[in-house]
């Protein structure tokens, strides 16, 4: 008989933000994401300690995903960060140093939890307000009828990450390439509900980035494709290529579970007759003139051989990442049994031809008319081109956001120091009546106001890598960086040329002043003005839908993190 342990008791820990196991796990996990972050941020390697991939990266998705937090408080962090960048895409790194600083600078305060979280969530509110008025001073109307605004955005989020290892005409290529593919994911016939399309990455690695390219419809790998011949494929009578897709096995081994028991009578060879059910169907596909055979799984040789004999394209392990999109180019509904066709599962292409990149063969499948486009991404080195995917894929996503919501925000910084001087500005002038709906002072409502901003001004800081100064002015209440070893001077437009977004020039007295840690800037003399700003001048702009999310998904979090005050963890 096995021995019985007892159970033990589970461990409650009261105020777990108190304990210094806490306090410094959050510290770290704020130290890895700030050094993480802006187009200088440091890289990361992570590896699971017992063998297996490495990953290089700065990016939030990629580092949250080989992360283990062990702290339960933490993980409520890291968990809502992942769910926003699942949602968004961008921001994942916005949204967790923004809710440290909240979580850091909140705890400090001698102030009741309760309290904070009923004016922090006024404080939002106000952010929220500001940012969807037409007066924000941060916020940039997207013109889809000009390209510049486009490519901004685009540029910003390529040069984010400095694991891609791109150069300028490299960023330059894929912009544009990235651009052109979101365009041919738009529908041209305008429907009330239009869906937008797919942009599907295909990989070539060890070329160069400028070898990079995108191609209407879809490219299948066919490595058993011969190149330097010409592809016979049969048509039908309108000259279209007729398209059959499967999903079900077609290797006549009969290992699906899926199709029951099978019963095999004395004598029968279970094996021939598999095959021979599959020649029937190869005998059906050519007698309904289907030119292009695509199985998701394996299929049998001599059945190719019988297609390819018969004027039919044959391509097996496609993978189930291609069903979806192959259903979308080509109209055809995926074949479930081999047991059953049906004329009304095929689909149809205008062409199909033989494309070569990186001595690949692949099938260039081209519809009359579709959403899905292929881009042959290109990089030198595995590690740059995984990094390369993840951006490009957030680029699409990002646009595909700023079509539903045409606005982006500054970048650079500067969106977070304007909302910290403008909330400055506007917590000094309320009425006495909203710290009576809070049913808080004003003296408590300027301390959790201050933490506020110092947590937006944190991330603009975090900018910071290789010894800057940062600055903000009190005009446009944007950020500045002074290049590390300037000289003393008296003025400080005799160092600083734009600031972080590029809309401000040192034209004119700005007053600037330091954006330090702790004690924060000066209170504005008025509201922060709302610059002129000139596309062509833009240097760094956000995703709107993105960042709004972070700033609430990063409070909601710190609120809930804040409001903790037991922990109970199961010790069995």
């Amino acid at each position: 008989m096995s021995r019985l342990e007892a159970k033990k008791p589970p461990l409650f820990i009261s105020e777990p933000l108190t304990t210094d196991a806490v306090s410094q796990s959050l510290s770290l996990l704020s130290g890895i994401f700030k050094s993480s972050y802006g187009p200088a941020g440091r890289l990361k390697q992570l590896h699971n300690g017992v063998g297996g991939c490495v990953c290089t990266t700065s990016q939030s998705s990629a580092l949250l995903g080989h992360l283990s937090v062990s702290q339960p408080v933490l993980r409520v962090l890291t968990a809502s960060v992942r769910n926003h960048v699942s949602r968004f895409s961008d921001c994942g790194l916005f949204t967790a140093i923004l809710c440290c600083g909240f979580i850091e600078n909140f705890r400090s305060l001698n102030v009741a939890p309760f309290t904070v979280i009923k004016i922090s969530k006024h404080l939002l509110s106000l952010c929220m307000d500001h940012l969807k008025s037409e007066a924000c001073g941060c916020r940039v109307s997207v013109d889809f009828s000009s390209v510049e605004t486009l490519v901004c955005l685009v540029r910003s989020i390529l040069t984010s990450k400095p694991a891609c290892m791109l150069n300028k005409t490299e960023v330059d290529h894929l912009t544009s390439l990235v651009l052109k593919a979101f365009v041919f994911t738009v529908p041209c016939h305008v429907e009330t509900n239009a869906v937008l399309g797919k942009c599907v990455v295909i990989p070539v690695k060890g070329r160069r980035v400028v070898d990079s390219t995108v191609l209407p419809g879809l490219l299948i790998e066919a490595p058993e494709i011969q190149l330097g011949k010409p592809l016979a494929v049969k048509r039908t009578g309108s000259n279209m290529i007729k398209i059959a897709l499967f999903s079900v096995s077609m290797s006549g081994d009969g290992s699906n579970p899926e199709e029951g028991t099978i019963a095999v009578h004395h004598g029968v060879s279970l094996e021939v007759s598999e095959l021979n059910q599959l020649l029937n169907v190869g005998k059906e596909l050519v007698k309904d003139e289907v030119g292009l055979v695509v199985c998701q799984k394996v299929m049998h040789p001599s059945l190719k051989q019988y297609l390819k004999e018969n004027g039919v394209v044959a391509v097996d392990r496609a993978g189930l990442s291609l069903m979806e999109p192959l259903g979308r180019v080509t109209g055809s509904q995926p074949i479930a049994s081999i047991h059953s066709l049906s004329p009304g599962c095929y689909g149809s292409l205008k062409d199909l031809c033989i494309e070569n990149f990186g001595s690949k063969p692949f099938l260039h499948l081209i519809p009359e008319d579709t959403v899905i486009c292929s881009l042959i991404l290109c990089n030198r080195s595995e590690t740059a081109w995984d990094e390369l995917k993840r951006v490009c894929e957030t680029a699409e996503h990002v646009l595909q956001l700023t079509v539903k919501e045409p606005l982006a925000l500054l970048g650079g910084g500067c969106t977070e120091t304007h909302l910290a001087s403008y909330i400055r500005h506007k917590s000094s002038s309320l009425p006495a009546s909203t710290f009576k709906e809070l049913g808080c002072s004003q003296t408590q409502y300027q301390l959790v106001a201050d933490g506020f901003c110092r947590s937006l001004e944190s991330v603009a800081r975090s900018l910071s890598h290789d010894g800057e100064e940062v600055l903000t002015d009190v005009v446009y209440g944007h950020c500045w960086f002074v290049p590390p070893g300037s000289p003393c001077v008296s003025r400080w437009s005799d160092l600083v040329s734009k600031c972080g977004c590029g809309v401000n020039g040192n034209t004119e007295d700005l007053s600037w002043s330091f954006l330090q840690g702790q004690s924060g800037s000066p209170v504005l003399q008025g509201c922060p003005k709302e610059p002129s700003v000139k596309v062509a001048d833009l240097r760094t702009l956000d995703c709107f839908a993105a960042k709004c999310s972070g700033l609430q998904v990063a409070l909601e979090t710190a609120n809930l993190i804040l409001d903790l005050s037991y922990v109970i963890e199961d010790q069995n």
